[in-house]
């Protein structure tokens, strides 16, 4: 049997292997100067924004939201389609999060979903650029505008993504990057807040480490969200080649756009930067679940992210309408996006996709 076609392969090298070996022979393994220095070369990504790395992206959000006053009683409007890291940052914040609709081309949340969930609690709204497109950023920072409400960015897909030039992770008080090892990039484990305001960078850098930046001074009750120089040196490493590994996503869902038939494909917005992390079409008129095994039948991996919506989580169990959501959980699936594809992988793809939306038609 032909092998199948992963829908995610993360791509580690022997530069990584010796930045590894590096940081081992150096001694110094823990948080130090690797992370200093991942920390100074991501800002590039972030037009120069102040970047504090953590061990994980859902750290990022869940430091991001302490360190800016989010407590019990505020309330936080996100995206029930997205991973429950995003609602889980903010109920460990001791908040709620609301839960509001997202517009159906993109998958992102919705501005007038967004609106219409604003009440006198509210007190942030959080965006997720998901798949790595990005949100709305300048209709909800209107709204945020309007209702004196903080953004926080859920960028963890979206590293490189930008809306009418400003990157994601550079609108909001804070941005909150992933690098997952399924991540465009990765450290192997590691997350990174991204601001514009010293204060919320020096909020967050002492929650991630035990609430103290100066040894045995600790100031607040923090944490131990520390990525380690092991983790940065990874990251150093892939943060050199993820413009490349974008264009070739990028490539990649190009040539999805112009051969795929019977399926929906992902739009772009007007003035929008999409990054790929996840080529995600509609399957319409099929049964997507059923769809999926006939594509691994023909060679071909795909995922099928967030079936169940956040608020229906049993972690949530909410009764909440949102339709547009609903429809994505039963449609989306992603296919095979990553640049590590080769020619032949991607007419197998194209191949597939289309041999089973026609017999299914």
């Amino acid at each position: 049997m032909t092998d199948v076609i992963s829908p995610a392969r993360p791509i580690i090298g022997e530069q990584e292997r010796s930045a590894v070996d590096r940081v081992l022979r150096s001694g110094m393994v823990s948080q130090g100067p690797e992370v200093a220095a991942f920390e100074s070369e991501f800002s590039a990504v972030v037009a120069g924004r102040v970047c504090v790395a953590v061990n994980s992206g859902t750290s990022a959000l869940h430091l991001a939201l302490l360190a800016a006053g989010i407590r019990s009683g505020d309330e936080v409007i996100v995206p029930s389609f997205t991973f429950a890291a995003t609602a889980n940052a903010v109920a460990l914040a001791g908040a709620t999060p609301v839960f509001a609709d997202i517009e159906a081309q993109h998958f992102c949340l919705d501005p007038a979903a967004v609106q219409g969930a604003v009440t006198p609690r509210t007190r942030a709204i959080m965006p997720v650029h998901l798949y790595g497109h990005p949100a709305a950023m300048d209709l909800i920072g209107q709204i945020a505008q309007r209702h004196n409400l903080l953004v926080f960015e859920d960028a963890a897909q979206a590293h490189g993504a930008s809306l009418h030039g400003t990157p994601a992770g550079a609108w909001g008080a804070t941005g909150a990057f992933s690098f997952y090892p399924t991540k465009n990039m990765t450290s192997g484990e590691g997350g990174m807040v991204t601001t514009a305001c010293e204060h919320l960078a020096r909020q967050v850098r002492l929650l991630r480490n035990q609430g103290m930046e100066e040894r045995y001074r600790n100031e607040v009750v923090g944490f131990n969200a520390r990525m380690t120089d092991v983790h940065a040196a990874i990251g150093r490493v892939q943060l050199t080649r993820l413009a490349g590994w974008t264009r070739q996503r990028q490539a990649n869902a190009a040539f999805f756009d112009a051969h795929l038939e019977g399926v929906v494909t992902p739009p772009v917005a007007a003035g929008a930067v999409h990054v790929y992390h996840q080529y995600t079409i509609r399957v319409v008129g099929h049964d997507r679940d059923a769809f999926a095994a006939e594509l691994r039948a023909h060679g071909v991996g795909s995922g099928v992210y967030y079936p169940v919506p956040c608020h229906r989580l049993a972690s949530y169990g909410l009764r909440v309408d949102l339709p547009a959501t609903e429809a994505a959980a039963r449609e989306c699936l992603s296919l095979p996006v990553h640049p590590s594809l080769r020619r032949a992988e991607l007419e197998r793809i194209v191949e597939a996709v289309n041999t089973v939306a026609k017999a299914g038609a």
